[in-house]
Formats: C-alpha cells, sequence, structure tokens
C-alpha cells in the first residue's frame, strides 16, 4: 500500500460502518491529567511544529497510526527499529517507502520523556497526534482515549495479511476490516496506480486516465516514485471530495474505485458524497474503533523510554 495518506484511511471509515463493534479497551481520556498535567498539550506543541515544516506530515502520522493499530493492535510496535532481535515492521512490503513520520514520534517522545519520564506510552503519542493530524487538515475531532502501553514484540508477518493491498477485492476489504473494527486526503506513487490508469478501460474516467499518466510512465521501473494526488480539487484537505470522484470514476487507486462499482457500498458513496456531515460523523466514530484495536493495558508491555527500541 505505497501512498502516503489519509486519504488512505477514509475507505476504511466506511468499511468499518459495516463492521462490528470492537472490545472495550480499558481506556480513559483522563488517564494523564494527574500524573502528567502537560503532557497533551507538549504532543501537541510539537506536532505543529512538526506541521509548520511540511503540511503533508498530517496525512502521514494519522496513517501511521492506522498501519500500527491494524498489524498486532495499537502498540507502538511500528516504531520499533531493526536489532539483533528484532526484524522491524518498518521494512514490511506495505510500510517500506510508504509509511513515514516515525522520526516525529521519536523527537516528540523525548519532550514527553523529559517531563514525565516513563509515564506516557509511545502508543498514546501516536493515538494522540492522529486526532491532531486530523483537526490540523480540517477534519472532524473525537475525545482520544489513553492508556495503552507499548510493545516489546512484533507481528511482522502480519503486515503483509492484515492492511489492505491497492489491488484488493471490494470482498476482501470487507472482510478485512470487520475482523478489525477511515483516506481522504495526501498522494499515491506512479507504482499503486500504474495498472489502473493504462489497463482499465471501463471504470475510469479517460480525461482522469490521459491527466495521470502525463507523470506515470507505462514501464514498469520507470517513475515509480512519482506522486500524485488521490484528489484533485483539495488534496491537502479533509472533505468529502473524495466519494464525488468515485461517482465520476476518477478514483486513483483500484481499491478505492471499487468502493463505487456496483457492489455493497455504492450506497455509503452516494450518502457520504450528499452529505459531508454524516461522513465526518462517521469518520471520527471510526477513528476510536481503530484506537481501540487490542490495546496493551495493565501489566501487559511496557513504557518505552524511546520509541525506537525497547528498554
Amino acid at each position: 500500500m505505497g501512498f502516503k495518506s489519509f486519504r488512505s484511511c477514509i475507505f476504511i471509515a466506511m468499511l468499518l460502518i459495516l463492521s462490528s463493534t470492537l472490545c472495550e479497551a480499558k481506556l480513559s481520556p483522563t488517564f494523564y491529567d494527574q500524573t502528567c498535567p502537560r503532557a497533551l498539550s507538549t504532543i501537541q506543541k510539537a506536532f505543529r511544529r512538526a506541521m509548520s515544516h511540511e503540511r503533508r506530515m498530517a496525512a502521514s502520522l494519522i496513517r501511521l497510526h492506522f498501519h500500527d493499530c491494524f498489524v498486532q493492535g495499537c502498540d507502538a510496535s511500528i516504531l520499533l527499529d531493526n536489532s539483533s532481535t528484532i526484524q522491524s515492521k518498518k521494512n514490511a512490503p506495505n510500510n517500506l517507502n510508504s509509511v513515514r513520520g516515525y522520526e516525529v514520534i521519536d523527537n516528540i517522545k523525548l519532550k514527553v520523556e523529559s517531563m514525565y519520564p516513563s509515564i506516557v506510552s509511545c502508543a498514546d503519542i501516536v493515538a494522540v497526534i492522529a486526532i491532531d493530524s486530523c483537526v490540523a487538515v480540517s477534519g472532524p475531532t473525537w475525545t482520544v482515549k489513553l492508556r495503552r502501553r507499548d510493545s516489546t514484540t512484533l507481528g511482522l508477518s502480519q503486515a503483509a495479511t492484515n492492511l489492505p493491498g491497492f489491488r484488493d477485492s471490494l470482498d476482501k476489504l470487507i472482510t478485512l476490516f470487520r475482523s478489525k473494527g477511515s483516506h481522504t486526503i495526501g498522494q499515491a506513487r506512479c507504482l499503486t496506480f500504474r495498472d489502473r490508469i493504462y489497463n482499465n478501460g471501463t471504470n475510469i474516467d479517460v480525461g482522469f486516465a490521459t491527466t495521470r499518466r502525463r507523470r506515470c510512465p507505462v514501464q514498469n521501473g520507470n517513475g515509480d516514485a512519482n506522486l500524485a494526488p488521490l484528489e484533485l480539487v483539495t488534496p491537502n484537505s479533509f472533505d468529502n471530495n473524495y466519494f464525488r470522484n468515485l461517482i465520476q470514476k476518477k478514483g486513483l487507486l483500484q481499491f478505492d474505485q471499487v468502493l463505487f462499482s456496483g457492489g455493497s457500498t455504492d450506497t455509503i458513496v452516494k450518502e457520504y458524497n450528499k452529505s459531508p456531515k454524516t461522513f465526518r460523523s462517521d469518520f471520527a466514530s471510526a477513528m476510536v474503533k481503530i484506537g481501540d484495536i487490542e490495546p496493551l493495558t495493565g501489566s501487559s508491555g511496557v513504557i518505552r523510554k524511546f520509541c525506537n527500541f525497547i528498554n
């Protein structure tokens, strides 16, 4: 999944509407109020500094949260570097040269750790940054529940099976997200949409395909890393233009367009295109669900001093 966005997360919000409720974790939005009263404001301030250098970082950080939670749960295991005992998930096919923003989380953790040693988990920082990222691009807000702990293990093999692929069918996507429990801005690499713009004669707008071919040559290996916005009109803002694109057959990635291709999700696409308010509300609910995926609490896991390696 080589796109750099959380427009790489809208379809997840849609499919989570079809899923059953996740197990309720013992998390609380007020968990740090007494022990670390300035933790959340410190995280937010450091995030804003990162955003001031690169606006696209908001999309990358919300996507990082998704990639962490969908593989082994929301435990910050995606942040771990390679070591003699660890094969990092950063190098998994669906993450390598795709997920980014690790250094932002690492830097925020250093600031928080200097104020409140061994109290605030990396997993909670990732969850808090997800909402800050969404709000920064005019998206909805939600209540962030806290108390997650950090993993000391990895689910490297799960990264290949628990994350969606850009060629996945609608049935496969629905099955995947039903087992787990939100994409509206960003960009994708030529490698991930080449087949769609050159080999799809019926389910893509001709003018759209022609425009996208300008920076994505037909030959494999030529321009693979060239980026294209997933949404032409407002590529760096949170809105519902994504769904209008699908109705017009202008979904950039194949697993986007399958959401509006005569299947069970067509009615949801139409509803979100018609009602931005409904989409924003459902997106926020989906992000809460994502944050509830298999967190470590109590005596499980640890509080890492550095997010990229185990204490």
